[in-house]
Protein backbone atom coordinates (compact mmCIF):
# COMPACT_ATOMS: atom_id res chain seq x y z
CA UNK A 1 0.00 0.00 0.00
CA UNK A 2 2.89 2.38 0.73
CA UNK A 3 4.28 1.72 -2.74
CA UNK A 4 0.91 2.43 -4.32
CA UNK A 5 0.50 5.66 -2.39
CA UNK A 6 3.93 6.98 -3.42
CA UNK A 7 3.59 6.00 -7.10
CA UNK A 8 0.08 7.38 -7.50
CA UNK A 9 1.03 10.58 -5.68
CA UNK A 10 3.89 11.12 -8.16
CA UNK A 11 1.45 10.67 -11.03
CA UNK A 12 -0.33 13.99 -10.43
CA UNK A 13 2.61 16.32 -11.13
CA UNK A 14 3.73 14.04 -13.98
CA UNK A 15 0.28 14.40 -15.57
CA UNK A 16 0.60 18.18 -15.39
CA UNK A 17 3.93 18.01 -17.25
CA UNK A 18 2.62 15.55 -19.82
CA UNK A 19 -0.67 17.27 -20.55
CA UNK A 20 1.05 20.62 -21.13
CA UNK A 21 3.25 19.11 -23.86
CA UNK A 22 1.03 16.40 -25.36
CA UNK A 23 -2.58 17.32 -24.66
CA UNK A 24 -5.32 15.33 -22.96
CA UNK A 25 -6.03 12.74 -25.68
CA UNK A 26 -2.39 11.94 -26.49
CA UNK A 27 -1.28 11.64 -22.88
CA UNK A 28 -4.25 9.42 -22.03
CA UNK A 29 -3.55 6.98 -24.87
CA UNK A 30 0.24 6.95 -24.50
CA UNK A 31 0.10 6.25 -20.78
CA UNK A 32 -2.29 3.33 -21.28
CA UNK A 33 -0.37 1.96 -24.29
CA UNK A 34 3.00 2.06 -22.53
CA UNK A 35 1.56 0.30 -19.48
CA UNK A 36 -0.26 -2.32 -21.55
CA UNK A 37 2.81 -3.12 -23.67
CA UNK A 38 4.98 -3.46 -20.56
CA UNK A 39 2.53 -5.77 -18.80
CA UNK A 40 1.81 -7.89 -21.88
CA UNK A 41 5.54 -8.27 -22.57
CA UNK A 42 6.01 -9.53 -19.03
CA UNK A 43 3.01 -11.88 -19.10
CA UNK A 44 4.66 -14.98 -20.67
CA UNK A 45 7.45 -14.90 -18.08
CA UNK A 46 5.14 -14.21 -15.13
CA UNK A 47 2.64 -16.99 -15.83
CA UNK A 48 -0.29 -14.72 -16.67
CA UNK A 49 -3.25 -16.87 -17.72
CA UNK A 50 -5.93 -16.08 -20.25
CA UNK A 51 -9.09 -14.83 -18.50
CA UNK A 52 -12.21 -16.95 -18.45
CA UNK A 53 -14.98 -15.91 -20.80
CA UNK A 54 -17.45 -15.29 -17.99
CA UNK A 55 -15.10 -12.68 -16.48
CA UNK A 56 -14.75 -10.63 -19.68
CA UNK A 57 -17.67 -8.24 -18.90
CA UNK A 58 -16.16 -7.40 -15.49
CA UNK A 59 -12.73 -6.96 -17.06
CA UNK A 60 -14.24 -4.64 -19.66
CA UNK A 61 -15.86 -2.60 -16.88
CA UNK A 62 -12.51 -2.31 -15.08
CA UNK A 63 -10.77 -1.23 -18.27
CA UNK A 64 -13.42 1.28 -19.26
CA UNK A 65 -13.77 2.93 -15.84
CA UNK A 66 -10.45 2.60 -14.04
CA UNK A 67 -8.25 3.01 -17.10
CA UNK A 68 -9.81 4.83 -20.07
CA UNK A 69 -12.40 7.05 -18.39
CA UNK A 70 -10.18 7.79 -15.40
CA UNK A 71 -7.21 8.83 -17.54
CA UNK A 72 -9.23 11.09 -19.83
CA UNK A 73 -11.20 12.76 -17.03
CA UNK A 74 -8.21 13.31 -14.74
CA UNK A 75 -5.98 14.61 -17.54
CA UNK A 76 -8.75 16.91 -18.73
CA UNK A 77 -9.34 18.21 -15.22
CA UNK A 78 -5.66 18.91 -14.59
CA UNK A 79 -5.60 21.33 -17.51
CA UNK A 80 -7.22 23.84 -15.15
CA UNK A 81 -6.77 22.29 -11.69
CA UNK A 82 -3.40 22.22 -9.89
CA UNK A 83 -1.83 18.79 -9.47
CA UNK A 84 -1.94 18.88 -5.67
CA UNK A 85 -5.55 20.04 -5.63
CA UNK A 86 -6.53 17.33 -8.12
CA UNK A 87 -5.03 14.68 -5.85
CA UNK A 88 -7.09 15.97 -2.95
CA UNK A 89 -10.28 15.79 -5.02
CA UNK A 90 -9.50 12.25 -6.19
CA UNK A 91 -9.23 11.26 -2.53
CA UNK A 92 -13.00 10.88 -2.41
CA UNK A 93 -12.84 7.76 -4.64
CA UNK A 94 -12.63 5.25 -1.73
CA UNK A 95 -16.00 6.39 -0.46
CA UNK A 96 -17.69 5.12 -3.63
CA UNK A 97 -15.67 1.88 -3.43
CA UNK A 98 -16.76 1.21 0.15
CA UNK A 99 -20.43 1.94 -0.59
CA UNK A 100 -20.45 -0.31 -3.65
CA UNK A 101 -18.66 -3.10 -1.76
CA UNK A 102 -21.23 -2.83 1.02
CA UNK A 103 -24.14 -2.97 -1.44
CA UNK A 104 -22.90 -5.75 -3.74
CA UNK A 105 -20.05 -7.62 -1.99
CA UNK A 106 -21.65 -7.90 1.47
CA UNK A 107 -18.79 -6.09 3.19
CA UNK A 108 -19.97 -4.59 6.46
CA UNK A 109 -20.15 -0.86 7.07
CA UNK A 110 -18.95 -0.30 10.63
CA UNK A 111 -19.41 2.92 12.55
CA UNK A 112 -15.72 3.73 12.15
CA UNK A 113 -15.91 3.27 8.38
CA UNK A 114 -18.96 5.52 8.05
CA UNK A 115 -17.65 8.26 10.35
CA UNK A 116 -14.13 8.04 8.91
CA UNK A 117 -15.48 8.34 5.36
CA UNK A 118 -17.53 11.39 6.33
CA UNK A 119 -14.46 12.99 7.90
CA UNK A 120 -12.44 12.28 4.75
CA UNK A 121 -15.19 13.79 2.58
CA UNK A 122 -15.19 16.85 4.81
CA UNK A 123 -11.45 17.17 4.26
CA UNK A 124 -11.99 16.98 0.50
CA UNK A 125 -14.65 19.69 0.73
CA UNK A 126 -12.26 21.94 2.65
CA UNK A 127 -9.63 21.52 -0.09
CA UNK A 128 -12.15 22.16 -2.86
CA UNK A 129 -13.41 25.37 -1.30
CA UNK A 130 -10.02 26.59 -0.05
CA UNK A 131 -10.11 29.41 -2.62
CA UNK A 132 -13.78 30.15 -2.06
CA UNK A 133 -16.77 29.07 -4.11
CA UNK A 134 -15.20 30.68 -7.17
CA UNK A 135 -12.45 28.06 -7.04
CA UNK A 136 -14.96 25.25 -7.54
CA UNK A 137 -15.02 25.20 -11.35
CA UNK A 138 -16.25 22.79 -14.01
CA UNK A 139 -12.74 21.34 -14.06
CA UNK A 140 -13.18 20.43 -10.40
CA UNK A 141 -16.35 18.52 -11.30
CA UNK A 142 -14.43 16.66 -14.03
CA UNK A 143 -11.80 15.60 -11.48
CA UNK A 144 -14.57 14.47 -9.12
CA UNK A 145 -16.04 12.42 -11.98
CA UNK A 146 -12.62 10.78 -12.31
CA UNK A 147 -12.83 9.91 -8.61
CA UNK A 148 -16.21 8.24 -9.19
CA UNK A 149 -14.97 6.00 -12.02
CA UNK A 150 -11.85 5.11 -10.02
CA UNK A 151 -14.11 4.05 -7.16
CA UNK A 152 -16.03 1.80 -9.57
CA UNK A 153 -12.75 0.21 -10.66
CA UNK A 154 -11.70 -0.58 -7.09
CA UNK A 155 -15.05 -2.23 -6.46
CA UNK A 156 -15.20 -4.13 -9.78
CA UNK A 157 -11.67 -5.50 -9.46
CA UNK A 158 -12.29 -7.06 -6.03
CA UNK A 159 -14.15 -10.19 -7.33
CA UNK A 160 -11.53 -10.69 -10.05
CA UNK A 161 -8.75 -10.66 -7.47
CA UNK A 162 -10.29 -13.74 -5.85
CA UNK A 163 -9.63 -15.73 -9.05
CA UNK A 164 -6.59 -13.99 -10.54
CA UNK A 165 -3.36 -12.45 -9.26
CA UNK A 166 -2.84 -8.70 -8.99
CA UNK A 167 -0.56 -8.83 -12.04
CA UNK A 168 -3.20 -10.65 -14.08
CA UNK A 169 -6.01 -8.23 -13.17
CA UNK A 170 -3.80 -5.21 -13.92
CA UNK A 171 -2.80 -6.72 -17.28
CA UNK A 172 -6.39 -7.52 -18.29
CA UNK A 173 -7.70 -4.09 -17.25
CA UNK A 174 -4.85 -2.18 -18.86
CA UNK A 175 -5.21 -4.06 -22.14
CA UNK A 176 -8.98 -3.50 -22.14
CA UNK A 177 -8.52 0.19 -21.33
CA UNK A 178 -6.07 0.59 -24.21
CA UNK A 179 -8.59 -0.99 -26.60
CA UNK A 180 -11.28 1.46 -25.44
CA UNK A 181 -8.78 4.31 -25.93
CA UNK A 182 -7.88 3.36 -29.53
CA UNK A 183 -9.96 6.25 -31.00
CA UNK A 184 -7.40 8.57 -29.36
CA UNK A 185 -4.45 6.92 -31.15
CA UNK A 186 -4.40 9.22 -34.23
CA UNK A 187 -4.31 12.31 -32.02
CA UNK A 188 -1.54 10.73 -29.95
CA UNK A 189 0.55 10.08 -33.07
CA UNK A 190 0.23 13.70 -34.20
CA UNK A 191 0.97 15.18 -30.79
CA UNK A 192 4.03 13.01 -30.15
CA UNK A 193 5.82 14.40 -33.22
CA UNK A 194 7.68 17.50 -32.05
CA UNK A 195 6.44 17.20 -28.45
CA UNK A 196 8.84 18.34 -25.69
CA UNK A 197 11.08 15.54 -24.44
CA UNK A 198 9.94 16.17 -20.87
CA UNK A 199 6.31 15.52 -21.81
CA UNK A 200 7.17 12.28 -23.63
CA UNK A 201 9.24 11.05 -20.70
CA UNK A 202 6.38 11.97 -18.37
CA UNK A 203 4.05 9.73 -20.41
CA UNK A 204 6.58 6.87 -20.28
CA UNK A 205 7.03 7.35 -16.53
CA UNK A 206 3.26 7.35 -16.00
CA UNK A 207 2.82 4.20 -18.04
CA UNK A 208 5.61 2.16 -16.45
CA UNK A 209 5.44 3.16 -12.80
CA UNK A 210 2.11 4.64 -11.58
CA UNK A 211 0.09 2.57 -14.11
CA UNK A 212 1.87 -0.76 -14.70
CA UNK A 213 3.67 -1.23 -11.39
CA UNK A 214 1.18 0.79 -9.34
CA UNK A 215 -1.88 -1.23 -10.36
CA UNK A 216 -0.04 -4.55 -9.93
CA UNK A 217 0.95 -3.88 -6.31
CA UNK A 218 -2.44 -2.27 -5.68
CA UNK A 219 -4.13 -5.52 -6.77
CA UNK A 220 -1.84 -7.49 -4.46
CA UNK A 221 -2.93 -5.36 -1.49
CA UNK A 222 -6.66 -5.26 -2.31
CA UNK A 223 -6.76 -9.07 -2.62
CA UNK A 224 -5.57 -9.36 0.99
CA UNK A 225 -7.44 -6.54 2.71
CA UNK A 226 -11.10 -5.52 3.12
CA UNK A 227 -12.23 -2.86 0.65
CA UNK A 228 -12.60 -0.25 3.40
CA UNK A 229 -9.06 -0.78 4.72
CA UNK A 230 -7.33 -0.92 1.33
CA UNK A 231 -9.07 2.03 -0.28
CA UNK A 232 -8.68 4.07 2.92
CA UNK A 233 -4.95 4.19 2.25
CA UNK A 234 -5.70 6.21 -0.89
CA UNK A 235 -6.61 9.14 1.34
CA UNK A 236 -2.87 9.35 2.05
CA UNK A 237 -2.09 10.07 -1.62
CA UNK A 238 -2.97 13.81 -1.45
CA UNK A 239 -0.51 14.78 1.31
CA UNK A 240 2.30 13.00 -0.56
CA UNK A 241 1.19 14.54 -3.87
CA UNK A 242 1.26 18.01 -2.33
CA UNK A 243 4.89 17.51 -1.31
CA UNK A 244 5.89 16.07 -4.70
CA UNK A 245 4.08 18.86 -6.57
CA UNK A 246 5.86 21.46 -4.47
CA UNK A 247 9.29 19.93 -5.17
CA UNK A 248 8.64 19.13 -8.85
CA UNK A 249 6.41 21.98 -10.03
CA UNK A 250 6.84 24.59 -7.31
CA UNK A 251 3.12 24.51 -6.49
CA UNK A 252 2.50 26.00 -3.06
CA UNK A 253 -0.64 24.67 -1.38
CA UNK A 254 -2.79 27.04 0.62
CA UNK A 255 -2.88 26.55 4.40
CA UNK A 256 -6.55 25.60 4.13
CA UNK A 257 -5.66 22.91 1.57
CA UNK A 258 -3.11 21.47 3.97
CA UNK A 259 -5.73 21.49 6.72
CA UNK A 260 -8.11 19.60 4.45
CA UNK A 261 -5.41 17.03 3.76
CA UNK A 262 -4.86 16.59 7.49
CA UNK A 263 -8.59 16.03 8.00
CA UNK A 264 -8.55 13.34 5.30
CA UNK A 265 -5.64 11.61 7.03
CA UNK A 266 -7.64 11.65 10.27
CA UNK A 267 -10.45 9.89 8.41
CA UNK A 268 -8.01 7.21 7.26
CA UNK A 269 -6.82 6.58 10.79
CA UNK A 270 -10.40 6.16 11.99
CA UNK A 271 -11.40 3.85 9.12
CA UNK A 272 -8.45 1.57 9.84
CA UNK A 273 -8.93 1.62 13.61
CA UNK A 274 -9.91 -1.76 15.02
CA UNK A 275 -11.60 -1.74 18.40
CA UNK A 276 -10.03 -4.33 20.68
CA UNK A 277 -12.42 -6.96 21.95
CA UNK A 278 -13.06 -6.79 25.67
CA UNK A 279 -12.03 -9.95 27.55
CA UNK A 280 -14.93 -11.99 28.79
CA UNK A 281 -15.63 -12.57 32.50
CA UNK A 282 -13.36 -15.10 34.21
CA UNK A 283 -14.97 -18.49 34.79
CA UNK A 284 -15.43 -19.57 38.43
CA UNK A 285 -12.71 -21.91 39.69
CA UNK A 286 -15.07 -24.66 40.89
CA UNK A 287 -16.90 -25.00 37.56
CA UNK A 288 -14.19 -24.03 35.12
CA UNK A 289 -13.33 -26.11 32.08
CA UNK A 290 -10.27 -28.30 32.37
CA UNK A 291 -7.88 -28.60 29.46
CA UNK A 292 -7.23 -32.12 28.17
CA UNK A 293 -3.40 -32.29 27.92
CA UNK A 294 -3.52 -35.14 25.40
CA UNK A 295 -6.03 -33.67 22.97
CA UNK A 296 -5.75 -29.91 23.56
CA UNK A 297 -9.55 -29.63 23.75
CA UNK A 298 -11.73 -28.28 26.54
CA UNK A 299 -13.73 -30.88 28.51
CA UNK A 300 -16.36 -30.50 31.15
CA UNK A 301 -15.63 -31.41 34.75
CA UNK A 302 -16.78 -34.86 35.84
CA UNK A 303 -20.37 -35.12 36.91
CA UNK A 304 -21.49 -36.86 40.11
CA UNK A 305 -24.77 -38.02 38.53
CA UNK A 306 -24.79 -41.89 38.21
CA UNK A 307 -26.38 -41.82 34.76
CA UNK A 308 -23.83 -39.29 33.52
CA UNK A 309 -20.97 -41.32 35.03
CA UNK A 310 -22.18 -44.46 33.24
CA UNK A 311 -22.43 -42.61 29.93
CA UNK A 312 -18.90 -41.20 30.42
CA UNK A 313 -17.51 -44.66 31.12
CA UNK A 314 -19.16 -46.03 27.97
CA UNK A 315 -17.61 -43.24 25.83
CA UNK A 316 -14.18 -43.88 27.32
CA UNK A 317 -14.40 -47.63 26.50
CA UNK A 318 -15.21 -46.82 22.85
Amino acid sequence: MVGTVVLWACAFPAIRVGVDGLGVAALSFLRLAVAAVALLAMSPFAGVRLPRRRDLPLIALCGLTGMTAYQVLLNWGEVHVAAGTASLLIAIAPVFSVLLASAFLSESLTRNVVVGSLIAIAGTAVVTLAKGFSGFSAASLVVLAAAVVQGVYHFASKPLLKRYSGLEVATYAMAAGTVFALPLAPEAAKATVGAPAGAVWAAVFLGLLPSALGFVIWGYAVARLPMAASTAALYLVPPVALVVSFVWLGEKPLPLELAGGAISVAGVVLINHRTAKKPGPAAPASGSLAADPTRGNAIKPASRDPVALDARATRQRH
